[in-house]
């Protein structure tokens, strides 16, 4: 496989992250002390397309096969210092624009689509639940039939971009006799739904611009044209989200390796203890090959499964290795980064410490490492 970037998806990545550098970088330590979601960040990612990377043309989006939004998210993981905002973006493109562009109808992309691509919307998912955690079998939000309408009654915790959503996609249980697969359906919900309210905040180690929050449905009533998608068919369609969700932020990880690789170079070629630079101190810089050889193994399992959803064969178990590879990779790198820079490190003004906080999620969203372990063992026959 050739994994080399065309001359066009070269010109996008530059064109990311001079964009990124000079527009999105102020506030980003400010954002993440204060908790605060950084709203015109948000616009100006818009103004470059990146809520829309992977949405068709005619739609309003970018147009993107799924390894050129791959080296988009990389290029902005890479270029931005607010993770919290990157992850607010991925979980919009990835969790929520994609499966409208995937599965909704005509009426619902148009309705949908351009105002989630140029970040007028903001979407939110509402899958995990208290009592389920990972097991999506354990769901208890119910969507009641009621004529040609469903009745909505649930909560969803850790729905990412909660607080500040205007459009969530719902998972709920049509026919608990089918359970997961056959039972369960996707919907569009408006926030703005009578019964439809946003529950507790949560207060975070990292990513904490990104507003991460439970969601009440209570009775909320939704149309036909609500049902993403068929009915019964949330299963298959999340399971797909997924695939792009954990391919996409393996991406991100990549990025964000890559910057904590070249800052940790620079260090050791300037740092000076005792007249000589640290870099020749033989420990760390085996420490810096070491991080260099999990991104590039990151990068190149990746570019690996994102072409496997380009080629429309099954993704799942190329998601799940990227993604537990480059989640763990990015926490490792992250305090190998620290350690480095000894002292400076520990402190807020570097960032390498929110870094590191930031990094600490990866292994826990979009299914923990013990999951995609778990899915992986299971495509082996295990």
């Amino acid at each position: 496989m050739n994994f080399s970037p065309t001359e066009e998806q070269k010109v996008l990545r530059a064109h990311i992250e001079r964009f990124v550098r000079a527009q999105l970088n102020g506030g980003a330590r400010e954002s993440d002390s204060q908790q605060s979601f950084p709203l015109e960040h948000w616009k100006k990612c818009a103004e470059i397309g990146l809520q829309g990377l992977a949405i068709p043309i005619a739609y309003g989006g970018v147009g993107l096969d799924a390894l050129s939004t791959a080296l988009a998210l990389e290029a902005f993981g890479y270029a931005c210092e607010d993770g919290g905002l990157v992850f607010a973006v991925s979980a919009h493109l990835l969790a929520c624009a994609l499966p409208i562009a995937l599965y909704g109808s005509d009426a619902q992309k148009s309705a949908y689509l351009p105002a989630l691509s140029d970040g007028s919307v903001i979407a939110a998912s509402g899958m995990t639940e208290a009592d389920a955690g990972s097991n999506a079998f354990g769901m208890k939000s119910r969507a009641v039939a009621q004529g040609d309408c469903f009745v909505i009654t649930g909560r969803k915790i850790f729905c990412s971009n909660a607080e500040v959503a205007d459009l969530v996609v719902v998972y709920a249980v049509t026919d608990p006799d089918k359970g997961f697969l056959g039972g369960v359906t996707a919907f569009l919900v408006d926030a703005t739904s009578p019964g439809f309210s946003c529950g507790q905040t949560f207060e975070t180690i990292g990513l904490r611009s990104c507003s991460l929050g439970e969601i009440v449905l209570d009775q909320v009533r939704v149309g036909p044209d609500a049902v993403l998608g068929t009915v019964g068919g949330g299963a298959m369609m999340f399971m797909r989200a997924m695939d792009w969700e954990r391919i996409g932020l393996a991406a991100v990880h990549v990025g964000q390796m890559e910057r904590l690789v070249e800052r940790s170079i620079q260090h050791l070629r300037t740092r000076t203890v005792a007249g000589k630079r640290i870099g020749e101190f033989q420990a760390l810089s085996h420490r810096v090959a070491d991080m260099k050889v999990r991104l590039e193994a990151a990068r190149l399992l990746t570019y690996r499964a994102a072409m496997q959803l380009d080629a429309l064969q099954s993704a799942g178990m190329d998601a799940s290795i990227a993604k537990v590879f480059s989640s763990e990779s990015l926490v490792q790198t992250a305090t190998d980064a620290i350690q480095l820079h000894g002292g400076y490190g520990l402190t807020s003004e570097l960032g390498t410490e929110r870094n590191l906080r930031d990094a600490l999620g990866a292994t826990i969203y979009s299914g923990t490492s013990e999951i995609q372990r778990n899915m992986i063992a299971q495509w082996l026959g295990i």
